[in-house]
This record gives C-alpha cells, structure tokens and sequence, in this order.
C-alpha cells in the first residue's frame, strides 16, 4: 500500500474518512470548503511559485519546499485539526529522511489566521511515524468500513452528506 500525507492526515481525524478515502470513495472534489482550502493554498503566497519546488515523490506532494533552507511550507485554512497536520507534515519529514534529505523542518501555515507553526522532527518521532504507518494498514485492511463517530468537525468534511445519509440529524 502506498501510504499518503492524506492517509495520515485522516488517521487523526477520522478513521471512517481513512478507509473510505483508500478504497477509491474519495468526496473532497465535490467540497466547497475543499475548494476553498485549496483555493487559500494557492493564493496566499503569490510569490512563493517562484521561489521554492514542488515536490512529488514515494507517494507525498508537497506544495512548497525551500530547497536551499530544507524547508517544507504546508499551508491550510484552519488549525481545527492541527494534530492532523503535525503528523501529516511530521511523515513528510519521515519520507524526505528516507530519501536522503535529513534534518529538515516544516512550518504549518494559516494564512486566513495570520498564523504559522514550526515543525521539527524530534527524538521519537521515526517510531511514532512507523505506528502511524501501522494504524493505517490495519484500518484500511479492515474488511468493513469503521462505523459513523459523530463528531463536531462532521459538518465541515467533505463526507458529510455521505456517512450522514440516512442518519437522524435532528
């Protein structure tokens, strides 16, 4: 299986989501808030196009990496899930290092928020990126889709309209 930063992402916020997305039932083109989001990464920073790389590589895409400065610029419109994008930015970290590219770092931005957040790769972190790993193979391996969790961020996914169908929203 070829493990994503979307994978990971997932992992942290909704395992449903996960197994969904990996068995090919992917919602996030018919979001609003989808477009959005991506609409704020690719606007936000003008200039940036010009300055840094985007890199695709063992199955991650990174939108901006500052090659020079061995940086990776993962921008996104809330920090609702921020744990989400620490361990999706951390697997990149993971994935640069296994490729060669040790000692970088990362910084989360929210432009909407005027807010950033450095990342660093820390003492621990290769093992908590392999349980990552492993959690995630063990969800999508799963022969039936975890059940619905109701959670307060449902209403802002992308799957919403899907796991809700038929749900009682009252």
């Amino acid at each position: 299986m070829n493990i994503t930063g979307t994978h990971i992402a997932y992992l942290h916020t909704c395992h449903r989501k996960l197994w969904l997305f990996a068995h090919g039932i992917q919602m996030e083109h018919t979001s609003d808030i989808v477009a959005e989001g991506k609409l704020i990464g690719e606007t936000s920073y003008g200039e940036r196009a010009r300055k840094y790389t985007e890199l695709a590589f063992d199955g991650v895409k990174i939108d901006f990496y500052d090659v020079k400065n061995k940086v990776i610029h993962e921008v996104k419109k809330t920090d609702k899930v921020e744990k989400a994008h620490i361990a999706q930015v951390k697997y990149y970290l993971y994935v640069l290092a296994k490729n060669g590219i040790d000692e970088a770092t990362a910084i989360l931005e929210y432009p909407k928020m005027k807010q950033r957040q450095a990342v660093e790769w820390e003492e621990g972190d290769e093992e908590l990126i392999l349980s990552y790993i492993r959690e995630v193979s063990q969800i999508v391996q799963q022969q039936d889709c975890p059940s619905l969790v109701k959670l307060s961020i449902c209403k802002k996914c992308s799957y919403y309209d899907f796991c809700y169908a038929g749900e009682d929203i009252g």
